[in-house]
Formats: structure tokens, C-alpha cells, sequence
């Protein structure tokens, strides 16, 4: 058993504690409370709370850091991506592999216990594993003329039980988006996740304007470079509808689906969510990054939709600081309680990618993935100082038998 006490503990599933301590036993939360225990550990001025979750990102694009520019239209920064990606063709090369380990030890610096992976590859699987970082790795799927989608989705979930590691390292399959997954490919990844209740998937929507046009006629950027990949087919035929419409109505959206950006929505499209209890992973830097603009924030939070974030890439991010993402949020969203960002980074994300049970908050019995933060002597509201960016250099890990402990 070993105790810290610190000037603030944020439960998050509870009201932040004022001269609070955590009891850690074997990896685990014993115990939270405030005020006496003069035998625990004195942390100062820190803020304990639990570990970020970053979920959303794609850990083995980060060889890209750097290579990939601003843009200002998100189909040029595709392009760029696509051709970035072809001088690589081997996941296994070392300079990926060394990239996404790099990135890994960068997330758990700045206090990521949690992440919601995106692999087109699953090398990543073992990575997390070896430097036990849970996570979702959502296996994404591309096909938007596939002849054969249930076999398709066979292979690939043959594939993703291969590369699964461990309970800490969930892998289920994932579309990649609207624009390049075929409606047949949709349903057969839906039904591959209606077979394993326990697993999650997720979705890039509503990311951009040219997915708005290409889904209301068909026509527009994405058609074009669909068509000169050789992949266009016209047995599709344009929904007329917007993203969220489209695929609630392949009967894809849940509450089991992450969705990813949502610049574009609508309070149509966001009341829509609302009520199939989805969860919108926001990326706010990455989306300035690549050209489409920023997210709706306060509307998510408004319209009572659940929201988690993520940093997404480094091909389209500084870096994977899970504290700098949620600045980027309070900078847009100046309205919303601080309180309500830090449970969307923490609780909400853990819900969002099936690990509330260990993850999210500071809770008996739940995994000891707690940081302190160091608070200086000028703050008096730990909250809002904690969604304002911090550097990595102020956290620490705290209980050594947890995995993610630096």
C-alpha cells in the first residue's frame, strides 16, 4: 500500500478535493479521500489525476512528422499523405517502427495512459504491448469498390485475432470513411462488431467539405481522385444526405462507435448522435492542420453529445501532448466548464473506447494510471489551469507498479 496526498486530487467522476490522497495497492485505487494520512506522501502543489486518453491517433504514421505540410484544403494534404506514405512500403521498416516507439514514450511523457489507436497495418499492436500502453487499435478497412466485403472483413478479422495481445490491447476493425469504404464494406464491418459485444469501432466523419459535396451528388474532389486511383465505381450512388444521416441510416452508428472530427455537422447531425449515444472524438489542431477548419466544440457540449479527443497524427500535429489538444479545445470552446473538457479527455474517452472500467477517473478498484501535475503557486483554479496546456516536464507518474510509469 502507498499513499499520496497533494493539494488537489480530481476524482473526475467526483468534484475535485481540496488537500486530498489517493491510496495505491498493487497497481490498483484503494481508497481517495481528504484531509489526516500524515504518513502519506507529500506531493505538494500537484493536482492527482487520472491519465489522459488520447482517442484518436495513428501511431504508425508518425515517421510523417514533419513530412507532411499545413494545407489549405484538406484533399491536397491527402495527396501529399498518399505519396509520403507509397517511399514506405513495408510497415516493418525500421524507420516506422522506431517512429511509433518514439511517439509511444512521447504520449506516456505527457501523461497518456490510453489510447485509441488507428492502424492500417497492426504493427502497432505489439508496440503497445511490449510498452504496455492500453489501448483500442481499430484495424481500418478501405474498399470502396471491394467485390467481396464479408470476405474482406474474414481476412482481416482472422488478421486482427492473430495480432491481438492482450486484454490491454483490444483490436477490432474500423471503416476509414464515407468517401472510401463502400456501403457493402460498412455492413459487413458492422456485423463483424455486432459478434463481439465487448469491442468498439470508429469512423472519420464529417471531416471536411468536399466529403459534404461528394456525398450530396457524387461529384467533387473525392470523385475525381477515386477516379484516378482506378477504385470509382458506378454502381454507387450518392446518398443525398449528410454524413451522420448516411450512416445511421446503414444502420452503422451506435454507441459503440467512435466519430472522428465532426467539423462539418449539423445541430441536425448532432442531435442525431445525441440520440444513438455515439461518442465525437475531436482533433482540433489536426483539423486546422489539414484545411478544414475548426470544430464545432461548444456546440458538441450544447447539444449534449458525448465528446472525447485526440490528437490524431503526427503527419498533422505537433505533437501527441493530450494537455496541448485540450487547450486547443478551451480556446474554441471558451464557454465550456474546464470541468466538462477534463472528463471528455479522461472518463469520456475511457467510456468511449470500452475501458471505463480501469481507466477515465480515480475510483476504488479501478487501475492506478494516475499523474500529478505540478501546480504553481499563482493558481487557485486547478481546473481551468489544467486545460491551458501543460508541458511535459511538470507530470508525473505516480504508483511505479503501473505499466505506464516512466
Amino acid at each position: 500500500m502507498i499513499r499520496y496526498k497533494a493539494d488537489w486530487v480530481l476524482p473526475i467522476a467526483d468534484r475535485p478535493i481540496r488537500d486530498g490522497w489517493v491510496a495505491l495497492d498493487r497497481g490498483r485505487v484503494a481508497s481517495v479521500g481528504s484531509g489526516g494520512h500524515e504518513e502519506a506522501i507529500d506531493l505538494g502543489r500537484t493536482a492527482i489525476m487520472p491519465s489522459l486518453v488520447n482517442a484518436h491517433t495513428h501511431l504508425e504514421l508518425s515517421y510523417l512528422r514533419g513530412v507532411v505540410p499545413r494545407a489549405s484544403q484538406f484533399i491536397d494534404w491527402i495527396r501529399v499523405l498518399m505519396e509520403a506514405r507509397r517511399q514506405f512500403p513495408n510497415p516493418s521498416d525500421p524507420i516506422i517502427i522506431g517512429a511509433a516507439v518514439d511517439a509511444i514514450e512521447e504520449a506516456q511523457a505527457s501523461g497518456t495512459g490510453l489510447v485509441g489507436d488507428i492502424s492500417n497495418t497492426l504493427v502497432t499492436v505489439p508496440l503497445l504491448r511490449e510498452r504496455k500502453l492500453a489501448a483500442h487499435v481499430f484495424y481500418e478497412l478501405l474498399g470502396f469498390n471491394t467485390p467481396d466485403p464479408r470476405k474482406r472483413v474474414a481476412d482481416a478479422r482472422s488478421q486482427a485475432r492473430a495480432a491481438s495481445a492482450d486484454e490491454w490491447a483490444r483490436v477490432s476493425l474500423a471503416p476509414h470513411a464515407p468517401y472510401s469504404v463502400s456501403p457493402g464494406l460498412f455492413a459487413a464491418i458492422r456485423a463483424d462488431l455486432d459478434e463481439q459485444p465487448a469491442r468498439r469501432s470508429s469512423v472519420h466523419l464529417g471531416e471536411s467539405v468536399e466529403e459534404l459535396e461528394f456525398l450530396k451528388d457524387g461529384r467533387g474532389a473525392w470523385r475525381t481522385l477515386l477516379e484516378q486511383l482506378g477504385v470509382w465505381t458506378d454502381a454507387w450512388n450518392p446518398p443525398r444526405a449528410s454524413p451522420v444521416e448516411y450512416l445511421a441510416d446503414l444502420g452503422f452508428l451506435d454507441s459503440r462507435v467512435l466519430v472522428v472530427h465532426g467539423v462539418q455537422f449539423s445541430g441536425e447531425d448532432l442531435a442525431r448522435l445525441r440520440a444513438l449515444a455515439a461518442t465525437v472524438v475531436s482533433c482540433p489542431r489536426s483539423n486546422r492542420y489539414v484545411g478544414v477548419g475548426d470544430p464545432p466544440v461548444e456546440s458538441f457540449y450544447a447539444m449534449g453529445v458525448n465528446v472525447a479527443f485526440g490528437t490524431d497524427s503526427l503527419a498533422s500535429v505537433d505533437d501527441l501532448n493530450m494537455f496541448a489538444e485540450l487547450a486547443a479545445a478551451r480556446a474554441l470552446a471558451p464557454r465550456v466548464p474546464a470541468r466538462a473538457l477534463l472528463e471528455s479527455a479522461t472518463l469520456c474517452g475511457a467510456q468511449a473506447l470500452g475501458f471505463e472500467r480501469d481507466f477515465g477517473s480515480i475510483e476504488p478498484g479501478k487501475r492506478a494510471s494516475l499523474i500529478g501535475v505540478t501546480v504553481p503557486e499563482a493558481v487557485s483554479d486547478v481546473e481551468e489551469y489544467l486545460v491551458n496546456g501543460i508541458e511535459p516536464g511538470a507530470i508525473k507518474w505516480l504508483d511505479p507498479e503501473t505499466p505506464n510509469s516512466q
